[in-house]
């Protein structure tokens, strides 16, 4: 199990360097582009064959960044089961064990790190901000964001106009990417009922 999970989280942190790798070439080569034709219809029509392709790379890793944090529960679930057994047959070694031996959110955090207590609201949103999907998404949501913004330019709204339909863009994309990722945890506990334990 450590080391399914040790590929899983190769997997994740290979996916999101890649798309960070093309995020960063993007930028560089509409650099270039911009530079070569004065942000003219050139540029434009480079950077609406780009965005879409970079935006699509970046919610697909999104999405299996997800899985793979959802995959990751399930071992950590499982190594929590094999704990429990041994605790089963001596129950002696209790005091020894710092991690969890229950296959329950309580038991699942302590395992993470999280201390004997569950997390507050407060400290779960933190946590949740700072984890790589929550970047992946943040960058995802730039990205629409200006892909937004350069449409609207493009069909002919003015500046301001454009400037606020990307800020809307962003903000949307932004709860949409948050409830995404909460269904998506939420459906993990409730379908994957933790195995009742004799104690």
């Amino acid at each position: 199990m450590l080391s399914t999970r040790s590929l899983s989280w190769s997997e994740s942190f290979s996916r999101a360097s890649m798309f960070l790798t093309l995020l960063t070439g993007t930028v560089v080569a509409l650099a270039l582009v911009a530079q070569a034709t004065s942000f003219g219809q050139g540029f434009v029509i480079f950077a609406l064959l780009l965005l879409p392709v970079l935006l699509f790379v970046g919610c697909a890793t999104f999405v299996r960044l997800g899985e793979i944090n959802s995959e990751d529960l399930v071992w950590v679930q499982g190594m929590n089961r094999l704990r429990r057994a041994y605790l089963e047959l001596d129950p002696g070694i209790e005091p020894y064990l710092i991690t969890g031996t229950t296959e329950d959110l309580q038991g699942v955090l302590l395992s993470y790190g999280a201390g004997r207590e569950l997390p507050s609201l407060r400290g779960n949103f933190m946590h949740a901000l700072v984890t790589t999907p929550a970047m992946i998404a943040f960058v995802d949501c730039v990205v629409a964001a200006v892909l937004a913004g350069l449409v609207l330019a493009q069909l002919g709204a003015g500046m301001e106009l454009a400037a606020a339909g990307a800020a809307l863009s962003f903000v949307v994309a932004l709860v949409l990417f948050g409830v995404y990722g909460t269904r998506k945890a939420g459906e993990f506990w409730l379908q994957d009922r933790p195995r009742p334990h004799t104690n």
